[in-house]
Formats: C-alpha cells, structure tokens, sequence
C-alpha cells in the first residue's frame, strides 16, 4: 500500500490532545495503525497524554521539536527520532522560531 500524503490533503486540528494552537496534518488511520505528515508552528504543542494502548514513533523532518517526558524535556531535531513507549506520556512543542514538519506511526494492539 502507498500512501501519498499529497492527495490526503491537511487537515487543522485545534489544541490537539489539549495542546496550544493548531496540529495541522494528513493522516491514514485503520484500526490497527495511525500514519501522518503533521507540522506545528512556532507556539503549537501537541497537549501532554499517555499511550496506554500503543507506543508512538516520530521523525522530525524540519525544524526543532521539544519532547515534555515525566523524565525531562528533550531536544529532537531534523533527522532525529523520538520513542514513547506503550503505557509512555509525553508532550510535542513547538518551543522555535520555524515550523516543524515531522512524521508520526502510533502502532495499535
């Protein structure tokens, strides 16, 4: 299967997970997984939550993101992956002057 997030198409989600702003994203989502190009611009976070049925794999593709663990804040840039493991909580900010573009899988079981 290809998915071509092009034709999808964005779609705004205000305050995200109780987040500040606006998620914007193309998105598959099937029972058993979730798949999106999202982007958040500077000021947007994607609200603190935790993954109790899944973990969440995300890939910064531009800019700089800060991940928000009950263990610290992390610095995760282009090219890096962030992991939140099943039963993980964590928080995405947008802490930077330039949008971030990043690519996220949430793997249901």
């Amino acid at each position: 299967m290809t998915l071509n997030f092009e034709q999808m198409g964005e779609k705004s989600f205000p305050n995200f997970k109780g987040g500040e702003k606006s998620l914007v994203a193309a998105m598959y989502a099937a029972p058993e997984i979730k798949i999106m190009r999202a982007r958040l611009e500077p000021g947007a976070t994607i609200g603190l939550h935790t993954h109790d049925t899944s973990a969440e794999i995300i890939y910064i593709l531009s800019g700089t993101a800060t991940v928000v663990t009950p263990e610290g804040d992390e610095v995760v840039s282009a090219g890096q992956c962030h992991y939140c493991p099943k039963g993980g909580t964590h928080s995405l900010q947008n802490r930077s002057g330039e949008e971030i573009s990043f690519f996220a899988v949430v793997p249901e079981v």
